[in-house]
């Protein structure tokens, strides 16, 4: 080859090899996932288990990654993209906001209601406590915490501790849960001033490990594997809800029938004012400088130093308020179990409670309810494929998040805004002028 002469460029590839290509990739990906984790199924045999290989559940599985990830190339081939613009309507929250109250006061009374349905509404709203606590310090604050649970464990076992040793009821030890949470959340505070990011999030993640790991070991106090079981129940107002009514239970005194489905009832309005006060709170915080503080430092930690905001109580304060509700709810998952074990409190919850908040929208209220309502309702929908359920899942977050990064209903609106913008600066350059 002459100096000076470059060699001939290569001519580019087809469109529909490149197409081709990319999704064979996709499918060879998809097959070394799929073969060892679907295509081989342990089976209980006479001589012990057996491994059943079912490599038709991989083929199909392979077959949709290929077509899903073809169609993709030929959608964005045509310049088109796979976010989905949701129109804003006005006054969209203020209209859901009050069908969904309405929907969950009357729930238990509705005649196609009966005890499944009202103990899988005790089961969503317990979530979106949860996920509402979560927001504050992840959609709020900005704060990305992945050992949320720690707290719900805390406030779980404050409660079961607090009844078996010192005698307390649930209306007793219930602000103690949230105290003693609150607690932690500020204890774990300290650690991460300095932290950020990736580092904030692996920090938090291993306080998760670690309440955990105390609490299987700590055999003497918390029962380790075993759990602590006979948590009381909460009483209305002294009245016990005994299955088999008699005196001094809410049967008698109200002339009812005995029956179960009053205690579960009793259980489903606690958590549902619990999750309305969780509410509540948040709104009103939100307004608050405190809540402008936890925006401010969710947008640009720097500037809002440089604004003279206190970061670290800023932080702190983010911290113990989502704590303090993680621990009312543990309280209250205490006393609708009775029994807790440390296995109630893994990291998947944490990551769950998370999932739960990203995909309603980063401080979005309502999203985090409807987000929780459609996962754990998915989830009981799905029990009967408990081989598919966290696939399916973890396709349609995939989903959610392609067509709506910022989630169901992710709009971080600023709790103050500046109206009248251009009559301002128009003003402003009339002074000047002058």
């Amino acid at each position: 080859m002459r100096a000076g002469h470059s060699p001939p460029p290569r001519p580019a590839a087809s469109p529909v090899a490149a197409a081709l290509k990319d999704a064979g990739l996709a499918a060879l990906v998809a097959f070394g996932v799929a073969a060892p984790m679907m295509g081989l199924r342990t089976v209980q045999g006479q001589s012990g288990l057996t491994i059943s290989p079912r490599f038709d559940v991989v083929a199909i599985a392979v077959a949709l990654v290929f077509a899903g990830r073809l169609l993709l190339r030929a959608w964005q081939h045509r310049g088109r993209s796979f976010h989905v613009n949701v129109p804003r309507l006005p006054g969209i929250e203020r209209i859901a906001g009050p069908l969904l109250l309405a929907l969950a006061v009357s729930l238990p009374f509705l005649p196609w209601v009966g005890r499944y349905q009202i103990d899988l509404g005790v089961l969503v709203l317990t979530y979106v406590m949860l996920g509402w606590g979560l927001n504050i310090v992840v959609g709020l604050a900005g704060l990305l915490d992945l050992g949320y649970v720690a707290f719900y464990a805390v406030g779980a076992y404050t409660y079961a501790l607090s009844a078996q040793y010192l005698g307390f009821g649930f209306w007793q030890a219930l602000p103690l849960a949230g105290l003693m949470a609150g607690t932690f959340g500020v204890l774990l505070g300290f650690p991460v001033l300095r932290l950020r990011g990736d580092y904030l999030a692996i920090v938090t993640l291993a306080f998760g490990e670690i309440i955990r790991i105390v609490l299987l070991n700590w055999t003497q106090l918390t029962g380790g594997p075993n759990g602590l079981s006979g948590i009381p129940r909460p009483t209305f107002f002294g009245l016990s809800f005994s299955a088999g009514g008699g005196p001094g239970s809410f049967a008698d005194f109200f002339g009812l029938e005995p029956s179960p489905v009053h205690r579960i009832i009793f259980l489903y309005y606690i958590i549902l004012v619990l999750a309305l006060a969780t509410n509540w709170l948040t709104i009103r915080l939100r307004r608050m400088p405190i809540g402008r503080a936890w925006e401010a430092l969710r947008e640009d930690e720097i500037a809002c130093r440089s604004l003279g905001l206190n970061v670290t109580n800023t932080k702190l304060t983010a911290f113990a308020t989502g704590a303090t509700l993680a621990g009312l709810a543990g309280a209250f998952f205490a006393t609708r179990q009775a029994f807790i074990s440390p296995e109630s409190f893994t990291f998947m919850e944490s990551a769950l409670i998370l999932a739960i908040v990203v995909l309603g929208g980063l401080g979005s209220q309502i999203g985090v309810a409807i987000a929780a309502l459609v996962m754990i309702g998915g989830f009981e929908v799905f029990r009967g494929f408990d081989e598919y359920r966290m696939l399916v899942f973890g396709v349609v977050m995939v989903s959610i998040m392609v067509a709506r990064p910022r989630g169901l209903i992710g709009e971080r609106t600023p709790s103050v805004v500046l109206k009248e913008r251009k009559a301002i600066d128009a003003s402003l350059v009339g002074e000047g002028a002058g």
